[in-house]
């Protein structure tokens, strides 16, 4: 159990919106009942982070975001159970653990998911950290907001993870890298032999690259316009990639497998991408949409090539996965050297982080991570 009534922490401010990360002094308070206190050694950054600091989604402003957060456990609250300080954790995203969803395995789809991970606060509409001013920051971010040196979570949304594995690699297991991998494994349930196309090779995409080598996909195909990412998806497994600015990817996907693809996963959030997706689907085929435009976005299709195709068009939130179980597995299979996710990152110090946050945008760098703080 904690000590103090307070930590001194070191964190990344986003006060307006579209207005850059600025790293302030601020306190955070100690863990209760099924919190734990965890030190941050390193954070991914999504486009979810960079999507709220421009506010297309309204998460209340000024606050400190960051969700793919890694970091050894500090202090724990009196109800929690299974962790203790010095554990290492993967911090994941909130649910509530009690709802129809959660107790069916799919936390991702939460009833309480979106006030959990957005509100920014927790479950009781408070806050856990101050400014130097003692102004309250919006926080909880996913339930962590772990662009900071501490940072509060759930022991529910708190993987932990063996302590041979490199700790500051493995924040994005938490968000993006799940989220890729899920949907191919536990959403789509690719199988081997099959075909799967990833519209998208940034992080999320070339993960699914990476999981569908793994469930057995005996054609792979990568579609993205930046030839690097097609280069990295080749490197990691793709079977064959598409540069849909030279080609028509629905035209060159249908000669590939001989009239469709069996499974597909749309990453840009762009719609006219959705559509060719599910357009290069074969009879039976189905389509996983992972990518996030602004709230509000319509997309349109053929609805009788969906009916008469029997066409799936699956939502996905996290890849769907139970994190406690799948993320442990996803770090089981990088130490065997069978998902080498590492290949996708570059680590940028605290101090830089508007620079990954510029380098994400650009794509320059396809999962930037931010060190935080040492072991």
């Amino acid at each position: 159990m904690s000590t103090q009534n307070f930590y001194d922490i070191k964190a990344a401010v986003v006060r307006g919106k579209g207005e850059s990360f600025v790293l302030e002094n601020a306190r955070i308070r100690a863990p209760k009942d099924d919190e734990v206190l965890v030190k941050i050694v390193a954070t991914g950054m999504c486009h979810t982070d960079m999507i709220v600091r421009d506010q297309y989604y309204p998460v209340p402003l000024p606050a400190v975001l960051g969700h793919e957060g890694s970091g050894v456990v500090a202090a724990v609250g009196s109800q929690v159970k299974d962790l203790q300080v010095g554990d290492h954790v993967v911090l994941t995203y909130g649910y509530c653990s009690h709802c129809e969803h959660c107790g069916t395995g799919h936390a991702a789809y939460c009833d309480e998911f979106y006030p959990r991970n957005f509100s920014g606060a927790d479950p009781h509409g408070e806050t856990a950290i101050t400014d130097a001013n003692g102004q309250a920051l919006h926080d909880h971010f996913f339930a962590q907001s772990s662009f900071a040196t501490y940072a509060l979570s759930l022991e529910s949304n708190a993987v932990k993870v063996p302590n041979d594995a490199p700790l500051e690699l493995l924040g994005p297991l938490g968000c993006g890298i799940q989220t890729g991998a899920g949907a191919v494994i536990n959403s789509l349930q690719v199988s081997p032999g099959s075909s799967f196309v990833s519209f998208g090779a940034g992080a999320v995409g070339l993960s699914a690259v990476l999981a569908a080598r793994v469930a057995g996909a005996t054609t792979i195909i990568a579609v993205d316009v930046v030839p690097s990412r097609l280069a990295l998806a080749k490197e990691l497994g793709a079977t064959h990639v598409i540069n849909s600015k030279e080609q028509d990817p629905v035209a060159a996907i249908r000669e590939i497998t001989g009239g469709g693809v069996n499974y597909a996963l749309e990453s840009t959030g762009i719609p006219a991408v959705l559509r060719q997706g599910i357009d290069s689907l074969g009879l039976l085929g189905a389509i996983g949409v992972v990518g996030a435009p602004a709230l509000g976005t319509e997309a349109k299709f053929d609805v009788n090539e969906l009916l008469l195709g029997g066409k799936t068009i699956r939502g996905i939130v996290e890849g769907d996965s139970t994190p406690k179980q799948f993320i442990p597995q996803l770090v089981q299979l990088y130490q065997q050297g069978r998902f080498p996710f590492d290949k996708l990152v570059k680590f940028y110090p605290f101090e830089q982080i508007n620079q990954a946050a510029i380098d994400s945008e650009k794509g320059i760098t396809l999962k930037p991570i931010v060190r935080i703080g040492a072991l």
